[in-house]
């Protein structure tokens, strides 16, 4: 079981924000299925004057109750600093009590008996979320806890492109920006994603987590399909071996073609390898040996070697890992 809490609140009573029912509402179209249709997340939505404290505070408990594969919470929204806490707040905040602390939020995590939990806050403030309330910076991470958040906790949360500009990162992630070569999105790729793309002198998004594994968040269209991939061993020998071409993998390489044409001409079946090859080469898996591209190895019979990503999936498929 996959589900996600998503709460987004705009109409602040005296505090307006412009983006964030939006990014709730973004998220929820994105997350709901994988690239090819197939259901991913089940998700409730928490939509302004909807979002109370008490309504906050009870879809948490049920967010986190039960047990499955994963519950995630998202938050768009304001947050505030409460000394050594931070706070999500609500829509009906009020002078001193304005909504459900971070340190209540995880509370709720630590416990539950999902195999992962994942927090994900747009917010002010939010890098309070995973400190311990009392004893400060200290980390308290339940196992299976993952924690991502817009900024540290002495900063703001900006917007922009009618996002938050977390959220809008975080979006172009989930719909492949942070997909590996066979589509899938984890925390860590969703969080070296958004860090690369925000300087030193921006806003910094946080990453916190106890797990022992990543969990997928969401399924995008394969550079490579697997059927593809685990051929590689059967191309290479050994992770450090060099495949050798011929001017029969390349496919324009026809006697009497207007093409620059030599000895021995396309084999059909040399020229389905180089086509795998050659996705392997486009994806960075694989390199030409002492020539500028493919079609040059092929044509000056020369050979292709794998890159140290290539290496790495090598050995994946060896392992039966994959």
């Amino acid at each position: 079981m996959r589900k996600g809490l998503l709460i987004g609140i705009n109409n602040y009573n005296g505090h307006q924000l412009n983006c964030c029912v939006n990014d709730v509402e973004c998220i929820n179209e994105v997350l709901s299925n994988n690239y090819d249709g197939s259901k991913n997340f089940h998700n409730t939505l928490l939509l302004n004057e909807m979002a109370t404290r008490a309504a906050i505070k009870r879809k948490i408990k049920e967010l986190f109750a039960g047990d499955g594969e994963v519950a995630l919470l998202y938050f768009s929204g304001h947050g505030f600093d409460d000394d050594n806490d931070g706070i999500i707040v609500s829509y009906d905040f009020e002078k001193d009590d304005y909504g459900v602390k971070m340190s209540e939020i995880l509370e709720e995590a630590n416990k539950s008996k999902f195999m992962y939990k994942i927090i994900i806050l747009d917010c002010c403030h939010s890098g309070f979320m995973g400190n311990h309330g009392i004893i400060g910076d200290t980390s308290s991470l339940g196992n299976g806890v993952v924690i991502m958040t817009a900024s540290k906790k002495d900063e703001s949360s900006l917007e922009v492109n009618n996002h938050g500009v977390f959220t809008n990162l975080f979006l172009e992630s989930l719909i492949g920006g942070a997909s590996d070569i066979l589509g899938n999105v984890t925390p860590g790729t969703v969080y070296s994603f958004i860090d690369q793309a925000l300087g030193p002198w921006s806003q910094r998004p946080l990453f916190k987590a106890n797990i022992n594994s990543f969990i997928c968040l969401r399924k995008n269209e394969p550079k490579i399909d697997i059927y593809c991939l685990k051929k590689i061993t059967s191309y290479f020998k050994r992770d450090d071996s060099i495949y050798l071409l011929d001017p029969s993998y390349e496919k324009t390489n026809i006697r009497g073609s207007e093409h620059k044409n030599i000895p021995p001409y396309a084999n059909k079946e040399h020229v389905e390898i180089m086509t795998i090859l050659q996705k392997y080469n486009r994806n960075g898996l694989l390199i030409p040996v002492e020539s500028t591209d493919m079609y040059f190895a092929a044509m000056e019979s020369k050979g292709c070697i794998l890159t140290p990503l290539g290496k790495h999936y090598y050995n994946m498929v060896k392992e039966k890992l994959l």
